[in-house]
């Protein structure tokens, strides 16, 4: 028998299948695959670009002078006003507190009900809490962190567009406010880029909040990296995350005090988590009106999740991306900070940087 003929070109080899177990021709499957790959590479390049960009983002020196401007605050959980803290807890709290630029203390005293409630039963301590913190350090502000889950996206959940919900959470701040808080620290998540409602429930908040000469703060989304990518991101995975720049801006202006959430935000490597926080920041600061305190929030815990990873997002990297977006925008801005979340996942390393590079 003489030796086999090399397949032509065109000519089909065995395992070569294609729908409904035909066989496709050579040159049509490498028509294919070339296709595929110019489709990959059109949807990999916008991201890799960002992803470049958000590297020089990380690159530069601080300036001088961009550091606590003692305007800081610290998340702390519910252990504070459940019952599960003593006295030895406050004292420990206040000397860890002493030499840093930690002003506010957000302490967690919800949840809310879904109807806007607030049970009493939920906070039974608070009058303790703020006691034992003014006593030994009296000008720290302690005020009550609210938050709940809230529709379209969690349907189940809270309805801000129901004038009742929000009129019940107007009720709850008063309630906060007459237990002794200094502020109500308000975080309602998923929160969609434009919902009117949170912006009418922010109005009504503020009035009560000024009547009592109390502060009124809230939990902010991270802002667009991407022109509209909440609307991007919403059709592709029905999760928006993102607010708009002018969305931002208009939550901000309706506010004392507005903590952006700038963790959980899918960067694989320090340096790109840090460039994201320095863009964050810039973003942040050209919407945030001087009479409004902006913080940025500084990843005090250490999971591995979908969306953070622990040896990205860290402390470190999130202070010099803030100091890099603070001398780029505005390095002489007074009502500025960092808002460290959370106390009971703290590490003695994430103190030791936030001090050192922020404090010092």
């Amino acid at each position: 028998m003489g030796r086999q003929a090399a397949p032509r070109a065109g000519r089909i080899r065995a395992g070569d299948k294609g729908r409904g177990g035909r066989t496709w021709p050579t040159t049509v499957r490498r028509r294919v695959l070339r296709s595929a790959l110019a489709a990959l590479v059109v949807l990999l390049l916008p991201a890799l670009a960002a992803e470049t960009a958000l590297r020089v983002n990380y690159s530069g020196t601080p300036s001088g002078g961009t550091h606590t401007r003692d305007r800081d605050a610290l998340w702390l959980g519910h252990a504070w006003t459940d019952g599960r803290k003593t006295d030895a807890d406050v004292t420990a709290l206040v000397r860890r507190l002493r030499h840093t630029g930690i002003r506010d203390l957000y302490v967690h005293a919800g949840p809310l009900e879904h109807d806007g409630t607030l049970p009493e039963s939920a906070y039974p301590r608070a009058r303790w809490l703020i006691g034992a913190v003014h006593r030994q350090a009296p000008s720290i502000r302690v005020q009550a962190w609210l938050g709940d889950e809230v529709a379209p996206e969690k349907p189940y959940a809270m309805h801000l567009e129901r004038q009742a919900t929000r009129a019940a959470v107007v009720e709850s701040a008063r309630q906060i406010l007459a237990a002794g808080f200094q502020g109500a620290h308000f975080d309602l998540e998923p929160l969609h880029s434009g919902d009117r409602n949170y912006l009418a429930l922010l109005d009504a908040l503020r009035r009560v909040t000024r009547a009592r000469h109390a502060v009124l703060s809230v939990a902010a989304h991270q802002i667009d990296p991407l022109p509209a990518f909440h609307s991007f991101w919403g059709t592709v995975t029905g999760h928006p995350k993102w607010w708009s720049q002018a969305y931002f801006g208009q939550v901000a202006r309706r506010v004392d005090q507005i903590a952006v959430m700038s963790y959980d935000t899918m960067q694989p490597l320090q340096s790109l988590y840090g460039g994201y926080v320095a863009q964050q920041t810039s973003l942040a600061l050209e919407v945030t009106p001087e009479s409004t305190d902006l913080l940025m929030g500084l990843p005090f815990y250490h999971e591995n999740r979908f969306g953070h990873r622990a040896g990205a997002e860290t402390v470190p990297a999130a202070v010099r991306g803030v100091r890099l977006g603070l001398s780029r925008t505005d390095a002489g801005r007074a009502r500025f900070g960092v808002a460290l979340y959370v106390d009971f996942a703290a590490t003695e390393a994430d103190w030791r940087a936030y001090e050192e590079a922020w404090v010092r």
